[in-house]
């Protein structure tokens, strides 16, 4: 969902998101004329040591420091090789697990995890602004 979140908030707030099963996503997708994410096979998706995350924002250039300071925490949460190098993605992986486990429909999920990526946004945020105020000290 946090790549959800990443679309809809810099990329194309106008986005709109079709789920499926995994393996109908991606011809579903090529039907409906849609970029897939997230899955194998789809350019937008897990790479190497990377995360879908990651590949969203190096396609769109995404330079905002907050959203790289997310995509680290996002990708501590979602690949193996980097969890525990982020105390936050622990709390994120749990939150998302949680929200799996509610059996909610996708986009009510998008919709109820998307004040949370908000409010990680600007914590990381004042994390940079807290480390540039600290650089110039």
């Amino acid at each position: 969902m946090a790549v959800a979140w990443l679309i809809k908030r810099f990329i194309d707030p106008t986005a709109e998101f079709i789920f499926a099963p995994r393996r109908e996503v991606l011809p579903r997708a090529e039907a409906e004329g849609a970029i897939p994410f997230d899955v194998v096979g789809a350019e937008l998706t897990h790479q190497e040591d990377k995360c879908g995350f990651d590949a969203v924002v190096a396609k769109y250039n995404i330079i905002d420091p907050a959203v790289l300071c997310i995509a680290d925490i996002v990708r501590g949460a979602d690949v193996g090789k980097w969890r525990g190098r982020f105390p936050e993605s622990g709390g994120i992986e749990a939150i998302a697990h949680g929200f799996f486990m509610l059996n909610l429909p996708d986009h009510q999920v998008v919709e109820l995890e998307s004040p949370l990526y908000d409010a990680l946004y600007r914590y990381c945020q004042a994390l940079d602004e807290k480390q540039k105020t600290s650089s110039l000290a």
